[in-house]
C-alpha cells in the first residue's frame, strides 16, 4: 500500500464517511437473512451488526463502494487492524476477532448466492484461531453439595417457596444440560412430569425434547405445586416457569443470582476465571454423561448442539481425566 493511499484512507476514517449504498444493501439483506431464515438470537444479530459496521468502514476508508470489489488483502488488512486496535479501539482479543472474520465471511458468502458480487474474497484468508479453552465442570460431589444447598429451610424445618424455586431451577439446569436462557424460557407447558420430559428451546430457534432425571422431577414437582401458585398470584399471568417474588418471569440474572448463592453456602468458588456460572452445571451434565459411557452424538442431541464438533470438546476432558488418574495410579506411568 503507497503512502498516498494509506493517507487517503485515514483522511476516510477520520471523517466518518458513510458506506456506499450498494454495500449498506447487502449488509442489511445479510441481517435481513441472519434474522428472517437462520433465526438468530438478538444478542447474536447484534454483535455480528457491529462487526460488519466496522467491516464496512473499513472498506469505505480503503475507497471500496462494492462487495464485488474487495480483495482478500482488504479483508486481511482490516483482520490486522482488529488485532493490532485502530480508529480509537482497542486491539481484539483472538476470540472476538475470529468472531468479526466469521461475521465478514458469512457477509461475503452471502453476496456470492445472492448474485452480488462474482467471487468470495473471504475463502482464502485464514482467520485468527482462539485458544482452545475447555470446559470446566464440577466433580460430582461438588454439584450434589451445590444442589442439597440451593434451598435452605427455615428455622421451622421448612422450605418456604422462594427455596423450593431455587433448589428446581438448579436441580433442572443440571438433569437436562439446558442453557440459562432456556431455563428461564420455559414455560409450564414446556414441562411434562408425567413423562419426565422437557422441551427447551434452544439457539436459532431450534427445540429439543431432554428427559428429566428423578431429582429434577421432584424438585419440580414440589415446586409447581407448593410453591409457583403463590408466587404466580402476585403476577400477571405469566406462563414462565420459574417466578421471581413478585410473579414475574425470573431473569437471566436473577437465576445467576441464585446459584451464586447456592454456591457460596457449599463452599464453591464464585470469584476469578473457575468460579462457578450457570454454563458449569451445563458442561458438568455433558461431562458426567461422557464419563457415565453415553455416547457423544447422543450428548449432542441433548445438548443442541448442531454439530458434533462442538460436543467433541467434552470427550478432551474426560481423556484428560484419564490421564490424571493413569499418571498416578500406575507403577510405571513415570519414568
Amino acid at each position: 500500500m503507497t503512502g498516498d493511499r494509506r493517507t487517503a484512507e485515514a483522511d476516510r476514517a477520520d471523517a466518518g464517511e458513510a458506506p456506499a449504498p450498494a454495500l449498506r444493501r447487502a449488509l442489511r439483506g445479510y441481517l435481513d437473512h441472519l434474522t428472517v431464515e437462520r433465526g438468530l438470537a438478538a444478542n447474536t444479530l447484534a454483535s455480528y451488526r457491529r462487526d460488519l459496521d466496522r467491516y464496512l468502514g473499513s472498506l469505505t476508508a480503503a475507497g471500496v463502494t462494492d462487495l464485488s470489489a474487495v480483495s482478500a488483502g482488504e479483508i486481511e488488512r482490516h483482520l490486522a487492524r482488529l488485532r493490532a486496535g485502530a480508529d480509537g479501539h482497542p486491539p481484539l482479543a483472538v476470540s472476538s476477532a475470529a468472531r468479526a472474520a466469521s461475521a465478514v465471511r458469512g457477509l461475503h458468502r452471502f453476496a456470492v448466492r445472492e448474485g452480488l458480487a462474482g467471487a468470495d474474497p473471504s475463502r482464502d484468508v485464514r482467520p485468527p484461531v482462539p485458544p482452545r479453552r475447555l470446559p470446566r465442570a464440577l466433580p460430582v460431589d461438588d454439584v450434589i453439595r451445590l444442589l442439597e444447598t440451593a434451598g435452605p429451610v427455615d428455622a421451622a424445618g421448612d422450605a418456604g417457596p422462594l427455596a423450593l424455586r431455587d433448589r428446581a431451577l438448579l436441580e433442572f439446569l443440571y438433569g437436562t444440560g439446558a442453557r440459562i436462557s432456556e431455563a428461564v424460557g420455559a414455560a409450564v407447558d414446556d414441562v411434562d412430569l408425567d413423562d419426565a420430559v422437557a422441551v427447551l428451546r434452544g439457539k436459532g430457534g431450534r427445540t429439543r425434547l431432554v428427559p428429566i432425571g428423578g431429582y429434577a422431577s421432584r424438585a419440580l414437582g414440589a415446586y409447581l405445586v407448593r410453591a409457583r401458585p403463590g408466587l404466580a398470584a402476585a403476577g400477571r399471568g405469566t406462563p414462565a416457569v420459574f417466578l421471581n417474588a413478585r410473579g414475574g418471569p425470573l431473569t437471566r440474572q436473577g437465576a445467576w443470582t441464585i446459584l451464586r448463592r447456592a454456591a457460596v453456602r457449599a463452599g464453591l468458588t464464585v470469584e476469578g476465571p473457575h468460579a462457578v456460572s450457570p454454563h458449569t452445571l451445563r458442561h458438568s451434565y455433558a461431562t458426567h454423561l461422557l464419563d457415565g459411557g453415553a455416547d457423544v452424538r447422543v450428548v449432542q442431541e441433548l445438548l443442541g448442539h448442531a454439530s458434533v464438533t462442538t460436543t467433541q470438546v467434552y470427550t478432551l476432558v474426560t481423556v484428560e481425566r484419564l490421564r490424571e488418574v493413569y499418571a498416578t495410579a500406575h507403577p510405571r506411568a513415570r519414568g
